[in-house]
């Protein structure tokens, strides 16, 4: 019933039974006469209808009892209120609404047949067509959201470490991109051979990430002067060692993660470790061995056993009497012939070829494939082979990092002691590019996984300089400040899942992740043709 609708009076007819009258209707004669009348002889009197004032009040209440025996009469005022009010209820489409809408639509699907067979040809002639043409050539749709500025995400570091003043030595990204991973050790001065070091990992897509906590602390005996997680298993990750081991952990494994281990023998690195890689195997793509390289001089390939050792499976010297002389390498004396390297980077396009950095400041071009014998050979259970082809110009000092193009089979960066980053073709001895980037030492240098003509470039300077060939070719794009005081940064690598992020570690022990703006990460249209423009230069 509506508020505003008055209670309608409810009108009744009392209906008595027979024989039945108000005291205040009747005389005490007449009634004791129906009464006698009534025991002396048969016969009904007739009703007397008197109106009850108890029942009418009772109807204006609106007050029903169950024992009504007569038919209710209802009657509605025209007293409707001209006031609304909206109540801000949405209402759902009636049914019967729905349903004639669906009825007024009525589709022919033969003709519509009919006409789609016309015009097929002719769309696909168009579609063709739009397919060739060159319109939009240099026109790029961004769907995501442009950042302009590089952002810090995490900065993650171990206290523990710090307190001992290590400095992180590598940085890895595990083969999910989500798990991260850093060694702690030193790289300027103590003593390496006694000092504990740290692996630790961070999960940063784990909720309530600690940047202090790693989830995962591995404490090692020896100094842990590079890291490399397995391409493939994301819980695998090697280390090599000041000592010259070569180990491999399972983080999976919260007590004992060592699972492999190279042992100090005859086939062990003598000097530091300094870089270590994952090889797919000849035969079998997704069976993988582990490389590593040192100063003495030696790249080894490992496989693993199954007491837990890693056996050697072939290895490599380099010896100053059997590089080409094509870079006028200085002459060493015999007791020098070992030539130490700091760094390797394999070609994205031939597994067999790889790039070296050496303490002499030169890089070498090598081939797995080579069969020549080293001259120096030094008791090794596998005959060591001379892999070097062609050595490039030199930088001013030691070459600390290496990176082969992911996009170009033939370039790849270097840099070194000189603060110099080098683009070298591997087609010629001379670089294409020498970019001066800092005053002090260049301690790594990577390609982008994303975009071709980029690159970062970690300083002794505290800076982190993102470079794009694109805006220029003499300056970076963005430096970013990594650590204060000119603390060096020592490692880098770009996230190859999540491209937008890129880890950097520095002296000061702290890991920091940058999330890259959209300039980074977003490959331009023509950037392959600016890229074989580069390279072309070789032959210019």
């Amino acid at each position: 019933m509506s508020p505003h609708r008055p209670s309608p009076t409810w009108r009744r007819q009392p209906h008595f039974p027979p024989a039945v009258t108000s005291p205040r209707s009747a005389s005490p004669v007449s009634m004791a006469t129906a009464v006698g009348a009534a025991m002396l002889a048969d016969g009904s009197a007739p009703g007397a209808a008197v109106p009850s004032l108890w029942r009418s009040g009772r109807s204006l209440r609106c007050e029903a009892k169950s024992c009504q025996t007569g038919q209710i009469s209802t009657a509605e005022a025209a007293v409707q209120s001209q006031a609304s009010q909206d109540a801000s209820v949405q209402t759902d489409q009636s049914i019967d609404a729905a349903q004639a809408f669906q009825q007024e639509v009525q589709v022919d699907y033969t003709s519509l047949l009919l006409f789609l067979q016309r015009v097929e040809d002719v769309v696909i002639k168009e579609l063709n067509k739009n397919w060739t043409s060159r319109a939009f050539d240099g026109f790029e749709v961004n769907w995501t959201d442009q950042h302009e500025a590089v952002l810090c995400l995490h900065t993650l570091s171990y206290p523990e470490a710090q307190d001992q003043h290590l400095q992180v030595t590598s940085v890895s990204w595990n083969a999910t991109g989500s798990v991260l991973a850093c060694s702690y050790g030193r790289l300027n001065d103590g003593d390496w051979s006694t000092e504990k070091s740290y692996v630790c990992t961070w999960n940063l897509d784990r909720r309530g990430l600690d940047p202090q906590r790693p989830d995962l602390v591995v404490d090692v005996p020896s100094s842990v002067l590079c890291l490399a997680f397995h391409p493939s298993q994301p819980s695998l990750i090697a280390g090599g060692l000041f000592s010259g081991e070569v180990v491999v952990w399972d983080t999976s494994r919260r007590d004992d993660p060592l699972i492999w281990r190279t042992g100090l023998t005859d086939d062990t690195h003598t000097d530091p470790v300094y870089q270590v890689s994952w090889l797919p195997g000849a035969k079998h793509r997704n069976h993988f061995q582990l490389l590593s390289v040192s100063t003495d001089g030696k790249v080894l390939v490992w496989r693993e056993e199954r007491d837990g050792r890693l056996a050697l499976a072939e290895g490599f010297a380099l010896v100053a009497q059997q590089i080409p002389r094509s870079a006028q390498l200085k002459k060493l004396m015999w007791g020098e012939a070992a030539v130490g390297v700091t760094s390797l980077s394999f070609s994205h396009f031939d597994p067999r070829v790889f790039i070296v950095g050496v303490e002499g400041g030169y890089s070498l071009k090598c081939s797995m494939a080579a069969e020549t014998p080293a001259l120096r050979q030094t008791g090794s259970s596998v005959p060591l082979r001379a892999p070097a082809e062609l050595a490039f110009s030199p930088h001013g000092g030691p070459v600390y990092s290496v990176s082969c193009s992911p996009f170009h089979r033939n370039l790849f960066l270097s840099c070194g002691t000189d603060g110099q980053v080098h683009l070298n073709s591997m087609l010629q001895p001379q670089p294409l590019l020498s970019l001066q980037l800092a005053k002090k030492y260049l301690f790594c240098v990577r390609w982008s996984p994303v975009r071709p003509l980029v690159f970062a470039a970690a300083s002794g300077e505290g800076d982190v300089h993102l470079f794009d060939f694109a805006k220029s070719s003499q300056k970076p794009a963005v430096s970013i400040k990594q650590a204060a005081a000119e603390c060096p940064v020592y490692c880098l690598e770009f996230n190859i899942k999540q491209t937008q992020l890129l880890a950097a570690g520095d002296a000061t022990g702290t890991v920091r992740v940058w999330q890259l703006s959209s300039d980074f990460t977003e490959q331009a249209p023509r950037e392959m043709t600016h890229l074989e423009q580069l390279a072309s230069e070789a032959t210019d």
